[in-house]
Formats: structure tokens, sequence, C-alpha cells
């Protein structure tokens, strides 16, 4: 390796482990916090809602303004502009009053979003040029490992430290946390530096756990694939309304309803671990632990399955059993079925998302990604939005329990969907 590669890669592991910090801490119990403040469902709802609609109005145009700037230094830029509004969150209990609040995470969440969506699209085009096609392999599975470790040591020392502390100045703390994780990992991303030997283009995936940008939770936390196509429109119309017609057109639809059932639990879930299970923050830190270790190991073992069965298979199979994780919660009373819900919806959605996303790569041309990963891109943050608040709706019409069993029921027939047009 070059000495710029080596640092590149040091720098990568650094800001993926701080990054995990951040995971852990603040983006494990944001919702969970607004949960224990009085939020609506409609109020957490807008917290995943509201970032999917500033992507779906800035991802095309920022994809298209990339083609002409440096895309290291804007990762760091916009890293910088998106990550400050981890800070504000840190006075908020002191500066509002507990009706406030949730309005108040629900504005910063809104206005980090726009920085965040350009840092989204950014990273993984930075990604791909400072790390070489035969290099991603190693580069990406260390990545993911230091992530893993990182989350799950993280989300269960801040569970114990919210049951330890008063409220809110335990949750000033771990919103702390993930403020100094979040600018320690931009601070890595500003020592990367682009080689001057140009990284061949290719349209394989990047597999990367860690793509910063976007809030996520729970077992929707990971951001989208394929955002570095939207920077390789060369100057040609990046959306294509006659893909709509065509067989991938029918393929989006079905990602548009399973997206819009699994993002339909969000509201839903930090609600029902407070309001109906009952559980302490270190039983949902351990629960989150148990869920980011059980997706590590699924992703592990996601290259043997899928050459046994194929992406199709994978997808299918991930999305027939993806209502598992609403369906064994919606049952559970207490910590003990929770728990045993984390262990399996972390190794279900491993096993969903590796379908969702090798499926889509094998569905798209290699000669015109930009176009079809632009109405994919659109058809995730339509089904974010969507699915945000269809939860709502359900909480409010059936409450939390019987909602989480009917999502649980709905994500059964968006994988029969997937089983037909997938």
């Amino acid at each position: 390796m070059t000495p710029i590669q080596r640092s590149n890669f040091r720098n990568l592991y650094a800001d993926v482990l701080w990054f995990g910090v951040l995971a852990g801490s603040t983006m494990a119990f944001l919702t969970v916090y607004a949960a224990r403040i009085g939020a609506s469902s409609f109020q957490i709802s807008f917290l995943n809602a509201g970032p999917a609609v500033i992507s779906l109005l800035f991802s095309l145009p920022f994809g298209r303004w990339l083609e002409q700037h440096s895309v290291t230094q804007v990762a760091f830029r916009s890293s910088i502009l998106y990550r400050l509004g981890y800070l504000f969150l840190i006075p908020l209990p002191a500066l509002l009053s507990i009706s406030q609040q949730s309005w108040g995470i629900i504005f910063i969440t809104l206005v980090m979003s726009i920085p965040g969506t350009l840092l989204a699209i950014a990273f993984n085009a930075m990604f791909a040029d400072v790390v070489p096609p035969k290099k991603r392999a190693q580069v990406v599975g260390r990545r993911n490992a230091i992530l893993a470790f990182s989350m799950t040591a993280v989300s269960l020392f801040c569970g114990q430290l919210l049951n330890w502390i008063a409220t809110p100045l335990n949750y000033q703390i771990v919103f702390l946390f993930g403020a100094v994780g979040a600018l320690m990992s931009s601070f890595h991303l500003a020592k990367l530096r682009t080689p001057k030997e140009t990284t061949p283009r290719v349209g394989k995936l990047i597999d990367n756990h860690a793509r910063p940008g976007m809030l996520r939770f729970l077992d929707a936390f990971r951001a989208p694939v394929g955002l570095r196509f939207l920077t390789r429109s060369e100057s040609r119309p990046i959306w294509r309304p006659e893909l709509l017609k065509s067989p991938f057109g029918s393929f989006m639809f079905a990602y548009l309803l399973f997206y819009s059932f699994q993002h339909a639990a969000i509201p839903i879930l930090p609600l029902y671990f407070v309001n109906e299970l009952h559980l302490n923050d270190g039983q949902i830190g351990l629960g989150n632990a148990l869920f980011y270790g059980t997706m590590l190991a699924g992703s592990l073992s996601l290259n043997r399955l899928t050459t046994r069965i194929g992406f199709r298979g994978t997808l299918v199979l991930g999305g027939m059993v993806y209502g598992m994780y609403p369906l064994l919660l919606g049952l559970s009373t207490g910590t003990g079925l929770y728990l045993i819900a984390s262990l399996i919806g972390g190794m279900v959605w491993a096993i969903t998302n590796g379908g969702l996303v090798n499926r889509l790569m094998e569905r798209v041309p290699e000669n015109d990604r930009p176009r079809h990963m632009a109405l994919h891109n659109s058809v995730l943050n339509l089904g974010i939005l969507f699915g945000s608040l269809i939860g709502a709706a359900l909480v409010a019409w059936l409450g939390l329990r019987d909602a989480l069993l009917v999502d649980a029921g709905l994500r059964f027939f968006g994988g029969l969907l997937l089983l037909v047009w997938g």
C-alpha cells in the first residue's frame, strides 16, 4: 500500500469507531428520550419522516452539484454542519419545557437533515474514491467489525448510565457522548486524502454498514445504498419516468410497500418499550446490543447463504420472516421475550437488508446505474415517509400493542410482494 492509502485506512477505521459511539448513544436513545418526555407517535414519526422528505427534495440536486466538486472536502465540511446539531441536543432539557422539547428535537433533526443528505451522498462517493476496489472487502470488513464492537459496547454502557443518573442529566450526558463521537468522526474524515492515481469506477456493492448522514432508528437505522451513483449522471437527465412502466417499475413498487411497512414500526417501538413494556434504559440498551451483535453475525454469514439460494432467494426469505421482530415484541409482556426478539431481529435484519441490497444491484443494469439508483432513492424516502405516517395512524386507531401486531402482518404481506415482483 502507498503511504496515503495506509493513512486513509487508519482514519477510516478511527472514523467508524467514533461513529459507533454516536450510534450507540444519541442515535440509539433519542427516540426513547422523546417517548419518556411524552412525545406522541405522530411526533416520533416526524423524526423519521422529516429527514426522508429533506432527502427526497435535495438528493438529486446535491448529486448533480457534487459532480463538479471534491467529494472528500464536501464530506468533511458537510459532516461538521450536520453534526453540530448533536451539540444543540445537550442543553435542550435545560432550555425548553418538557412539552416544548419534542418539537425542539424535531426542529433540530430537520435542520440537520439538509447537510446530512449531502454528507450521505458525498461519503459514499468519497469512500469509493479513497479505497481501491481490491482493498474494499478488507476495509469494509474491518469497519463493520469495529462498528459492531463500538456500537454494542457504548449502547450497553449508556443504558446502564441512564439508570444510574437522574433524568434529565443522564440523557444530557448520553447526548454529550454522541456529540463527541460525531465530531471526532469528522476529525478523522478531515485527514482523508484523495490519491493522485485515479480509482477505477466499478458498479459493485460497497456493503459498508456505517454510512453517515441520515438518522436511522432500531431495525431501520442504516443509510440507503448506492448514493454514490447520484454523482455520476455525466450531465444527462437523471430522472427517467419511463422506468416506472418497465419491469423495474413493478420491482420498485414492491420495494416501496416493503419500505413503508418496515418503517411503520418506528413511531410505535419507542412508545411501546416505555409505556407498554415499562423497560428501563439499561434493558433497552441491552436489547440494542443484542440486536447489533446478531446483525453483525448475520452479515458475516450472508455470503454463505446467498451462495446457496441466490440473491432473490435471500430477498424472499428475509422478506417473509421480517415480521418476526414486531410479532415477538407484540406478544411480549416483559424483558424476556423482548431480549429474544432483539436476538432474532438482528439476524433477520441482516438477511433482509442483504437481500434487498444485493437483489437491487442485480436488477439494476450496470450501464445505467445512476438513473435506476435515483429512482430507488426516491422510493426509499417515500417509503420512510408513508411508513412513518402509517405507524402513527395505527397507534391512534388501535393502540400500541395491536399496532405492532398489525405491522408484523403488513411486513409479511410485503414479503409476499417481494416473492411476486422481486
